[in-house]
C-alpha cells in the first residue's frame, strides 16, 4: 500500500459489479471509502470491510475531493451528478467519471461540470472486474494532465495500467468506443461461427481451439495493418481485397443453406465489393476503413 494512498479519501458513486470492484480494491489500498447507489443494499460487504455507506450521493460526495463515478452509462451519471445538492456539493471538488458512454457525452459533461466549479475527469476501464486490483487492470483517463496527476496516487490503488490520453476530455471515450467496437464485432463473429459450426455438427468446445488460432494471428495484423491505413498505403500484397471477398461468400453461402441469418457478412460483404467497384481490388481489406469515412474527407 503506497502511503499517499493509505492517507487518502474517495466517493464510490455506483455499486454495481464494477463499482463494487473499484471500492474494494480502495479498501484493500487503504483508501478511506465512502459508498453509495442508488439501489441500497448493495454496500453490506464493502461496509463489512471499513467502508462508510452514505445515505444520499450529496453527502456521498461531500466526504471525499475525490469522486468516481461507475453507473451503466451518462443518462444515469447526469440524474445523480446534475441534482442540485450533489452539484452544490461537489464545487470544488473532482470528478472522474468511468461510466461508459459517447466522447460528445463526455464533452457535455465536462462542460457542466466547468460551469459549475467542478473539476473533471473523463475515463474508462478496459478490463472485467476479476482484473481491478491487480495488475492486469488496464485504465485510461482523459482530460486536465495537472488534474490527472493530482489524483494518480489514489487511482493507481485500483491496480494495472494507468494510460493519460491527452487534454481533449472525449479522448477516453473515443478510445473506448473504438476497443468495444473490436470486442463486440468479434463476439458476433464467434456467435456466428459457432452457430455455422453446429449446423455442420461441429461443437462450439471442438471448433474454440482453432478459434483461438484464428485470434492469436490478428494482433500482428492490427499492428502491420496500422501502419497502412494511417500512412493510405492498404497494401493487398498478402491477401488482397478480391481474395476475402470470395471468402467471405462462402460464408454467407453456408450459412443461408442452413437458415442462418447472414446479415452481418452479408454486409461485410457488401463494403468489400464497394471497394472493389471503386477500381481498388488489388489493396488489402484495410481499404474499407477508407470507405467508411469518406463522407468526412
Amino acid at each position: 500500500m503506497s502511503t499517499h494512498a493509505s492517507e487518502s479519501a474517495v466517493t464510490v458513486l455506483g455499486l454495481g459489479p464494477m463499482g463494487r470492484a473499484l471500492a474494494s480494491a480502495f479498501l484493500d489500498a487503504g483508501v478511506r471509502v465512502t459508498v453509495w447507489n442508488r439501489t441500497p443494499g448493495r454496500d453490506r460487504e464493502l461496509v463489512g470491510r471499513g467502508a462508510t455507506s452514505a445515505a444520499s450521493a450529496a453527502e456521498a460526495v461531500a466526504a471525499s475531493a475525490l469522486t468516481v463515478v461507475c453507473v451503466v452509462n451518462y443518462d444515469a451519471a447526469d440524474a445523480v451528478l446534475r441534482q442540485d445538492a450533489v452539484t452544490d456539493a461537489l464545487k470544488g471538488r473532482t470528478v472522474v467519471n468511468l461510466t461508459a458512454d459517447t466522447p460528445d457525452r463526455a464533452r457535455d459533461t465536462a462542460a457542466w461540470a466547468d460551469a459549475h466549479g467542478i473539476r473533471y475527469l473523463d475515463g474508462a476501464i478496459m478490463t472485467p472486474t476479476t482484473a481491478i486490483g491487480t495488475p492486469q487492470g488496464v485504465f485510461i483517463y482523459s482530460g486536465s494532465a495537472e488534474l490527472y496527476g493530482e489524483h494518480r496516487p489514489v487511482l493507481d490503488a485500483l491496480g494495472g495500467a494507468h494510460t493519460h490520453l491527452g487534454e481533449d476530455i472525449g479522448r477516453a471515450a473515443a478510445y473506448d468506443i473504438a476497443l468495444l467496437d473490436i470486442f463486440w464485432t468479434s463476439m458476433a463473429g464467434f456467435a456466428h461461427a459457432v452457430a455455422v459450426a453446429g449446423a455442420e455438427g461441429i461443437t462450439a468446445r471442438e471448433l474454440t481451439p482453432f478459434a483461438q488460432g484464428i485470434a492469436a494471428i490478428l494482433p500482428p495484423l492490427f499492428e502491420e495493418f496500422a501502419g497502412d491505413v494511417d500512412d493510405a498505403t492498404y497494401s493487398g500484397e498478402l491477401n488482397p481485397i478480391t481474395s476475402g471477398a470470395s471468402t467471405m461468400a462462402h460464408i454467407v453461402e453456408a450459412s443461408e443453406s442452413h437458415g442462418i441469418d447472414a446479415a452481418v457478412m452479408r454486409a461485410i460483404e457488401g463494403q468489400a465489393r464497394r471497394v472493389i467497384a471503386l477500381g481498388h481490388g488489388t489493396d488489402g481489406y484495410l481499404r474499407v476503413s477508407e470507405l467508411l469515412t469518406r463522407h468526412l474527407r
